[in-house]
Protein backbone atom coordinates (compact mmCIF):
# COMPACT_ATOMS: atom_id res chain seq x y z
CA UNK A 1 0.00 0.00 0.00
CA UNK A 2 1.13 3.56 -0.99
CA UNK A 3 -0.45 6.68 0.15
CA UNK A 4 -0.01 9.46 -1.74
CA UNK A 5 -1.62 12.84 0.76
CA UNK A 6 -1.53 16.32 0.04
CA UNK A 7 -0.84 18.49 3.37
CA UNK A 8 -2.60 21.66 4.00
CA UNK A 9 -1.07 24.92 4.71
CA UNK A 10 -1.83 24.92 8.26
CA UNK A 11 0.00 21.92 9.33
CA UNK A 12 3.37 23.03 7.59
CA UNK A 13 2.76 26.83 9.61
CA UNK A 14 2.33 24.62 12.93
CA UNK A 15 5.64 23.20 11.91
CA UNK A 16 7.42 25.92 10.20
CA UNK A 17 5.47 28.45 13.11
CA UNK A 18 6.21 25.89 15.98
CA UNK A 19 2.69 26.67 16.98
CA UNK A 20 1.71 25.68 19.85
CA UNK A 21 -0.35 23.12 20.97
CA UNK A 22 -0.21 21.52 17.17
CA UNK A 23 3.87 21.66 16.58
CA UNK A 24 4.73 17.83 17.77
CA UNK A 25 1.66 16.47 15.69
CA UNK A 26 2.25 18.49 13.22
CA UNK A 27 6.06 17.06 12.79
CA UNK A 28 4.79 13.81 13.87
CA UNK A 29 2.49 13.67 11.21
CA UNK A 30 4.97 14.35 8.68
CA UNK A 31 8.02 13.07 9.36
CA UNK A 32 6.00 9.79 8.30
CA UNK A 33 7.03 10.38 5.02
CA UNK A 34 10.33 9.92 6.06
CA UNK A 35 9.58 7.08 8.25
CA UNK A 36 7.64 5.50 5.74
CA UNK A 37 9.71 6.14 2.61
CA UNK A 38 8.28 5.05 -0.47
CA UNK A 39 5.13 4.23 1.06
CA UNK A 40 3.67 7.61 2.52
CA UNK A 41 4.19 10.63 -0.18
CA UNK A 42 3.27 13.59 0.50
CA UNK A 43 2.56 16.99 -1.48
CA UNK A 44 2.09 20.65 -1.25
CA UNK A 45 0.15 22.41 -3.82
CA UNK A 46 2.74 25.29 -5.57
CA UNK A 47 -0.22 27.80 -4.12
CA UNK A 48 0.52 26.53 -0.89
CA UNK A 49 3.73 27.20 -1.34
CA UNK A 50 3.64 30.68 -1.31
CA UNK A 51 1.19 31.20 1.35
CA UNK A 52 3.38 28.81 3.48
CA UNK A 53 6.25 31.28 2.44
CA UNK A 54 4.81 34.50 3.04
CA UNK A 55 3.08 34.05 6.16
CA UNK A 56 6.69 32.41 7.95
CA UNK A 57 8.68 35.10 6.56
CA UNK A 58 5.86 37.52 7.76
CA UNK A 59 6.41 35.76 11.65
CA UNK A 60 10.07 35.05 11.40
CA UNK A 61 11.07 37.79 9.37
CA UNK A 62 14.10 35.99 8.73
CA UNK A 63 13.96 35.12 4.69
CA UNK A 64 17.62 32.54 5.53
CA UNK A 65 15.75 30.88 8.04
CA UNK A 66 12.31 30.51 6.01
CA UNK A 67 14.67 29.04 2.66
CA UNK A 68 16.42 26.82 5.52
CA UNK A 69 12.91 25.28 6.53
CA UNK A 70 12.00 24.92 2.48
CA UNK A 71 14.71 23.38 1.59
CA UNK A 72 14.36 20.65 4.44
CA UNK A 73 10.52 20.15 3.75
CA UNK A 74 11.30 19.47 0.26
CA UNK A 75 13.72 16.99 1.12
CA UNK A 76 10.71 14.54 1.64
CA UNK A 77 7.60 16.71 0.22
CA UNK A 78 7.09 17.20 -3.10
CA UNK A 79 5.28 19.91 -4.92
CA UNK A 80 2.60 19.65 -7.14
CA UNK A 81 1.50 22.30 -9.72
CA UNK A 82 -2.19 24.10 -9.61
CA UNK A 83 -3.57 24.06 -12.99
CA UNK A 84 -6.46 26.00 -14.54
CA UNK A 85 -8.56 22.58 -14.56
CA UNK A 86 -7.97 22.87 -10.33
CA UNK A 87 -8.99 26.37 -10.16
CA UNK A 88 -12.18 26.29 -12.55
CA UNK A 89 -13.32 23.26 -10.21
CA UNK A 90 -12.23 25.11 -7.41
CA UNK A 91 -14.74 28.06 -8.34
CA UNK A 92 -17.85 25.42 -9.55
CA UNK A 93 -17.31 23.99 -5.95
CA UNK A 94 -18.41 27.68 -4.44
CA UNK A 95 -17.41 26.63 -1.23
CA UNK A 96 -17.04 29.78 1.73
CA UNK A 97 -12.91 29.42 1.85
CA UNK A 98 -11.51 29.03 -1.84
CA UNK A 99 -8.15 28.25 -0.65
CA UNK A 100 -9.92 24.88 0.39
CA UNK A 101 -11.26 24.56 -2.68
CA UNK A 102 -8.41 24.64 -4.73
CA UNK A 103 -6.45 22.46 -2.21
CA UNK A 104 -9.39 19.47 -2.53
CA UNK A 105 -9.54 20.30 -6.26
CA UNK A 106 -5.76 19.72 -6.36
CA UNK A 107 -5.77 16.74 -4.56
CA UNK A 108 -9.40 15.34 -6.26
CA UNK A 109 -7.51 15.58 -10.19
CA UNK A 110 -4.41 14.12 -8.89
CA UNK A 111 -6.50 11.51 -7.13
CA UNK A 112 -4.50 11.59 -4.15
CA UNK A 113 -5.57 9.16 -1.50
CA UNK A 114 -6.22 11.86 1.35
CA UNK A 115 -5.59 15.32 2.46
CA UNK A 116 -3.85 15.97 6.19
CA UNK A 117 -5.42 19.20 7.79
CA UNK A 118 -6.30 20.63 11.00
CA UNK A 119 -9.25 22.25 9.28
CA UNK A 120 -11.57 19.56 9.05
CA UNK A 121 -14.38 22.03 8.69
CA UNK A 122 -13.03 23.47 5.44
CA UNK A 123 -13.76 20.01 3.65
CA UNK A 124 -17.36 19.15 5.34
CA UNK A 125 -18.08 18.47 1.72
CA UNK A 126 -14.98 16.56 0.46
CA UNK A 127 -15.15 13.16 -1.76
CA UNK A 128 -11.25 13.06 -0.85
CA UNK A 129 -10.40 11.60 2.49
CA UNK A 130 -9.84 14.37 5.01
CA UNK A 131 -7.58 13.33 7.99
CA UNK A 132 -6.08 14.35 10.67
CA UNK A 133 -2.65 14.96 11.31
CA UNK A 134 -3.65 12.57 14.76
CA UNK A 135 -5.79 10.59 12.32
CA UNK A 136 -3.05 10.26 10.06
CA UNK A 137 -0.76 8.92 12.36
CA UNK A 138 -2.99 6.47 13.56
CA UNK A 139 -4.13 5.41 9.96
CA UNK A 140 -0.41 4.61 8.83
CA UNK A 141 0.69 2.78 11.90
CA UNK A 142 -2.05 0.64 11.38
CA UNK A 143 -2.28 -0.47 7.86
CA UNK A 144 1.53 0.01 7.12
CA UNK A 145 3.12 -1.90 10.28
CA UNK A 146 6.07 -3.29 9.12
Amino acid sequence: MVLNLLIDSNVVLDMFLERAPFFSMSVRAISLAKIYEGKVNYFISASSVTDIYYLTYKNLKNPQVVRELFKILFDFVGVVKVTAEDIHKAFALNWKDFEDSVQYAVAANNEFDGIVTRNMKGFEDSEVKIFTPEEICEYVEENLKE
